[in-house]
């Protein structure tokens, strides 16, 4: 099936052939990403209104809308064009005003004749002690009062349609919904005791009270996990296409790992033990390793990608880790040095500073296999770097780096492994959202002899204390990351602030004492600044938040960042990590600008309470919502129009399980199930993966 199911058909048809829908509406609708009656069916009502008849507008929650039977008294005119006119009407239990502005008293005094009764609903305010509905949503003649639904469904809108237009539209589309054959395992829809797709859509357009709103509703969630399965299906073709695309087996031997384990001071962590059986487990078999080890700041993914790169050197093969920085490169050299001579392991580093004969030697060294692990930054891209046999590349920080490198890099090696590591602890139904195609390894214990790191908050007025605190830590030999914050849009505004928190820091502590490093400096200054730090020849450096990815100081226990309010709790967390790297005691000062708002103290009390990467990403992505938690711009999220990922977190897990065990059984989708999981992925717009069937 590589052409749209025909029963699709009307649901992918223009948007005017909706009732209600003109050239000028469609386009209006554009700016709610609604192209074809299909996305109207998929733009459910956010809030509803209780429309419910009342006796009187007496005892009512007002401001608030009221639904009454009235009879209607006498029409007051205005007595000029901008006056608003006034209807009066009696309700069983006292009488209130009709209010209209701009209006045309004929007509009004032909919908509300004196002394007739009518069916009014709106919202009603007390003005003056006189009960006003201003410009009523519905008047009605009691015959047709059965048209005002008790509980109104409210639909999200863009400038230049109305909630008629949308009701109109929304049913229009729902007329069109085909019975379709069912997608979801049978087991999981009795257990969940959802409704089928049509039903689900027809009660989630048509909600009886405010529940039916509510991503725990049967209707919603039933949507929801359709479109998260349609999401987790094409990730697991993606995958199930990487593992047919010819890997090779690459069996460790221990012969290199084993004398790095016995040069460790401590024994690995239970977590990073089961990471590496789980790597070599991976490399041993003949397809492509895709694997992300996700660990927390500190929980030692270092050890476990130098295992798994002896895995690769043991069989035979060489290995390359990449990092995002040139700093980041030269300290993953540092840190892996000592392991490499443990094991007598020929470690190189090749960034873009290699120039002439120096870089000439080291291609051709590679080439040969002289070189075994190679690490390095975007240089490793180049065309002109060969290897003699790459069997695995590791990749650092996966959002610094695109698909389209993490392609280039396993061309290098045809049949190269690849294992992703980030050390941004991303909440659960994030992670399989954003690489629900690889598989995950997660490292959530600490080494041990990691102290843990005292947190304080600590408010800006009490700036002078600080200064004094950090002199006296410099003078001791401590050294202190000081974080400027991002003031507002302007790089300009940040860097004034970072320079007056240098000059100012700078005069305390003496010339030479102090560091500073920003975004606008150049990457050549940067690292300096960086290394004289690193170093020991600075005490404090002076930040914005360029620090935040996997440097390392371990003299460093003082982290002070500025204004930590404004900054996102993984932001904060990524930053605090920096200091507790050494065997010595650290802290983190959190200053806020009082007052505090009730999300700013939130945020930095759960920072304050836990060093848990994980639990404050969840509870980030409670706050803050997911397209924030991981940066919408790059964040590789889909964007899901029914499905929550913060309150329907579970849901994507089960849809993960539920894709992969589908494409076990039947691989090319042909069973009857099979078949209606494909009129899904066609439903759900993902063409991609219909290419990938019909590739397979």
């Amino acid at each position: 099936m590589s052409t749209r199911p025909e029963p699709l058909f009307p649901l992918f048809a223009g948007l005017e052939t909706l009732p209600g829908v003109g050239p000028k509406t469609a386009k209006s609708l554009a700016a709610l990403a609604i192209e074809a009656p299909r996305d109207v069916l998929f733009t459910l009502p956010h809030t509803g209104i209780d429309r419910r008849r009342r006796d009187s507008v007496q005892g009512a929650e007002l401001p608030g809308v009221v639904t009454v039977e009235v009879e209607v008294g006498r029409h007051l005119e205005p007595r000029n064009r901008s006056g608003a006119y006034r209807v009066n009407v009696q309700d069983a239990q006292t009488s209130f005003q009709l209010v209209f502005f701009h209006a045309r008293g004929d007509y009004l005094k032909k919908i509300l004749p004196t002394g007739q009764r009518r069916m009014v609903s709106g919202r009603v305010e007390l003005f003056d002690g006189i009960a006003n509905m201003v410009h009523p949503d519905h008047i009605l003649p009691l015959s047709e009062a059965g048209d005002i639904p008790e509980f109104e469904p409210v639909y999200p809108l863009v400038a230049g349609v109305t909630q008629k237009v949308m009701h109109k539209a929304a049913h229009g589309a729902l007329s069109r919904a085909p019975e379709l054959a069912e997608w979801i395992e049978p087991t999981l829809l009795a257990r969940e005791a959802w409704p089928n797709w049509r039903d689900a859509l027809t009660a989630a357009h048509a909600p009886e009270d405010a529940t039916g709103l509510s991503p725990s509703h049967p209707a919603r969630q039933r949507l929801a996990y359709d479109e998260l399965l349609a999401h987790q299906v094409t990730l697991a073709l993606a995958r199930q296409n990487r593992r047919r695309s010819k890997g090779r087996a690459t069996v460790g031997t221990q012969v290199l790992q084993s004398p790095v384990l016995q040069y460790l001071p401590y024994a690995p962590t239970g977590a990073q033990t089961r990471a590496i059986a789980e790597i070599s487990a991976d490399m041993a078999q003949s397809e492509r390793m895709n694997r992300l080890l996700q660990g927390d700041v500190g929980s030692g993914k270092t050890l476990v990608a130098f295992m798994a790169l002896l895995i690769a050197v043991e069989a035979g093969g060489q290995g390359v880790m990449m990092a995002p920085t040139e700093i980041l490169a030269r300290q993953h050299l540092e840190g892996l040095q000592p392991l490499a001579e443990s094991a007598g392991v020929v470690l190189e580093l090749l960034t873009g500073r290699d120039k002439g004969a120096d870089r000439a030697a080291k291609l051709a060294a590679l080439k040969r296999g002289d070189i075994q692990v190679l690490v390095g930054t975007h240089a490793v891209f180049q065309d002109d770097v060969e290897f003699a046999d790459l069997r695995l590349a590791i990749v650092d920080e996966q959002h610094r780096f695109g698909v389209r490198q993490r392609l280039a890099l396993g061309a290098k090696g045809r049949t190269a492994d690849v294992l992703v590591m980030t050390a941004t602890p991303i909440p659960r139904s994030l992670a399989l959202a954003q690489y629900g195609d690889m598989d995950v390894s997660v490292l959530d214990e600490k080494p041990p002899g990691r102290k843990p790191i005292t947190t304080a908050l600590v408010s800006t007025d009490r700036l002078d204390k600080v200064v004094g605190r950090i002199r006296a830590a410099a003078e001791g030999g401590k050294q202190v990351y000081w974080v400027c914050p991002l003031v507002g849009e302007s790089e300009v505004s940040d860097l004034i602030a970072a320079e007056e928190r240098f000059k100012r820091l700078r005069a305390v502590l003496g010339e030479g004492r102090v560091g500073l490093v920003h975004g606008q400096m150049p990457p050549a200054d940067k690292d300096a600044a960086m290394a004289r730090f690193q170093s020991g020849e600075t005490s404090v450096l002076v930040a914005t938040t360029v620090i935040e990815v996997g440097v390392n100081v371990p003299n460093a226990t003082i982290m002070v960042i500025e204004r930590a309010e404004i900054f996102g709790l993984a932001q904060l967390h990524q930053l605090r990590g920096r200091v507790g790297r050494g065997d010595q005691a650290s802290t983190c000062l959190l200053m806020y600008q009082p007052p505090l708002s009730e999300n700013g103290r939130k945020r930095l009390e759960t920072l304050r309470n836990t060093e848990d990467g994980f639990v404050i990403a969840e509870t980030d992505l409670e706050m803050r919502g997911a397209g924030d938690v991981i940066g919408t711009a790059q964040s590789g999220l889909p964007k899901f129009r029914v499905a929550d990922l913060e309150s329907q977190a579970g849901l994507m897990e089960v849809a993960q399980m539920d894709a992969r065990a589908l494409l076990t059984s039947d691989p090319a989708l042909t069973s009857d199930r099979g078949r209606a999981a494909r009129v899904l992925l066609w439903l759900m717009r993902q063409d991609e993966a219909i290419r990938l069937i019909s590739v397979g």
